[in-house]
């Protein structure tokens, strides 16, 4: 028999698979289970999206487009960028379409990470920046943001973070799994820290559209002195509800992009060419998609805040994104133990906050990307399962 651990690669032996699955292919395989687990829109792709695309099918637009995406949505995108956020980026040299977000932030760790470069990354933040960080040879270090500061990053934090090794920070706000968001001001700030140190900064903005409570995103790369530090990724999945058409892009200094562009070329050569077709439609014509579906997630982000609270789990006001971070530290379970009797009791798959890393330790993601019927029905069996821990009210 073959010994293949011997052919594997020491870093991908390293790498954990995602905390994220493990809870959503469990509830796959029950019946009856209600899953708040996944943060994916339960809207369909808005029906004039849908049909640009399935219209380039008919006729026969098929082919490859450019490496770099097609030049009337790369235009689109950069139009976007100036109209909702006040960036202004060339369309040719600055702007890189890409197979999702995902995509986009792995092309920025390669380009732009060499062995033994400091990646700094707040946390609780998504699963895939340290495992990325790590493969392309950098050394994650990690700043555990609080619930006390509404799990904002601190500039005075990372000003303690930095080391002479330090080259890129990630900036992931609006944040998953938090729901936290970064203000202008507190970019001003993390901006003074960059400039002293010389670092670069990769800014996923994934979320951008999805913000609450009056408060618009801020891209740091409008701030002062960052334009030319800061590699913006984006995409289609949250916003416009196209998370199979896998559709991203990256923004940012021609020189970045040119470099990104060509690990592109090799690994993966273009975008869909439908998803692109889409994604022009949605850029042009979504707008007022984007506000229905984020009024919607506001009216179930209020309905979750309130209940856990009343439930007497802590939860701070997010006000961005699609999820809830409630603290369950007071019920005695660790944020795992909370999870697996919650979906083996009451059929109701949460996902614990140390799958976004140490310091969600103590707390649980919840997605309300998910019908009213669902949430309530959800939010029932918790406060059931909080009942019979003797808990709560």
């Amino acid at each position: 028999m073959i010994d293949y651990d011997k052919y594997f690669n020491d870093k991908i032996k390293e790498v954990q698979p995602s905390g994220i699955r493990k809870f959503f292919d469990i509830a796959n395989e029950m019946d009856d289970v209600i899953s708040l687990s996944i943060g994916e829109p339960d809207f369909q792709t808005p029906w004039h999206i849908r049909d640009e695309g399935i219209r380039s099918l008919e006729k026969g637009k098929t082919w490859y487009s450019p490496n770099r995406g097609f030049a009337e949505l790369r235009r689109e995108i950069a139009n976007y960028y100036e109209r909702r956020f006040g960036v202004s980026y060339d369309a040719d040299e600055q702007t890189l379409v890409t197979v999702g977000g995902s995509e986009a932030i792995d092309l920025a760790f390669r380009t732009l990470i060499q062995e033994g470069d400091e990646v700094i990354i707040p946390e609780p933040s998504f699963v895939c920046y340290e495992p990325l960080a790590v493969m392309a040879g950098g050394t994650p270090v990690i700043i555990s943001t609080k619930n006390e500061d509404n799990f904002r990053l601190k500039a005075a934090d990372l000003e303690a973070a930095v080391t002479p090794k330090s080259k890129l920070l990630v900036l992931p706000f609006p944040n998953n799994p938090t729901g936290a968001i970064l203000e202008k001001q507190d970019l001003v700030e993390i901006a003074e820290v960059v400039k002293k140190h010389d670092l670069l900064i990769l800014s996923d903005e994934i979320y951008s559209e999805l913000t609450y409570g009056g408060k618009r995103h801020v891209s740091i790369s409008s701030i002062d002195d960052m334009y030319e530090r800061t590699v913006v990724i984006n995409g289609f999945s949250k916003s416009y509800a196209m998370t199979g058409w896998r559709l991203g892009y990256a923004l940012g200094p021609a020189p970045i992009i040119a470099q990104m562009t060509k690990l592109h070329q090799y690994g993966i050569m273009s975008a869909p060419t439908t998803a692109q077709y889409a994604a022009i439609e949605a850029l042009r014509n979504g707008d007022r998609d984007v506000k229905k579906m984020r009024d919607e997630y506001d009216m179930r982000r209020r309905l979750i805040v309130d209940s856990f609270n009343e439930m007497g789990l802590s939860c701070f006001e997010p006000l961005g994104a699609f999820y809830v971070f409630p603290c369950i530290k007071s019920t005695g379970l660790t944020s795992e133990e909370f999870c697996t009797r919650l979906i083996m009791e009451k059929h109701v798959a949460v996902v614990p906050g140390t799958a976004f890393g140490k310091s969600g330790d103590g707390f649980v993601r919840v997605s309300y990307s998910y019908s009213i019927k669902h949430l309530k029905i959800a939010l029932e069996r918790i406060r059931e399962f909080l009942k019979e821990l003797n808990y709560g009210s």
